[in-house]
């Protein structure tokens, strides 16, 4: 077998028993209600980084203004509860018509 083959391998398994952990171990640790909410906090805050460097950036520079209008078009509709196709397809089409319209 070759190296290539068996590294893929050791990461799938790896990456496999890791899975396993949060199921194996759940209600034999104790994590303090004070780690818990960093957590949380962490998670949203990772969240939030990739939105930003997604709907940002493009390459190393700016992505312009149409794309980050059409994620605020979406982030609005997400918020006020609209449906999850009506938020894809508002922020999708907002970003094509400025960019139609000549919006970078």
């Amino acid at each position: 077998m070759s190296a290539p083959v068996v590294l893929v391998l050791a990461l799938a398994a790896a990456t496999y028993a890791l899975r396993l952990v949060g199921p194996v171990l759940h209600g034999r640790v104790h994590v303090p209600p004070r780690a818990q909410e960093l957590l949380s906090a962490g998670a949203v805050v990772l969240l939030v980084a990739l939105l930003a460097t997604g709907a940002l950036t493009e390459d190393t520079g700016l992505a312009g203004w149409a794309r980050p209008a059409g994620v605020l078009t979406a982030v609005v509709l997400a918020w006020r509860r609209a449906p999850f196709v009506v938020v894809v397809l508002a922020g999708v089409g907002a970003t094509a018509v400025l960019r139609a319209l000549g919006v970078p």
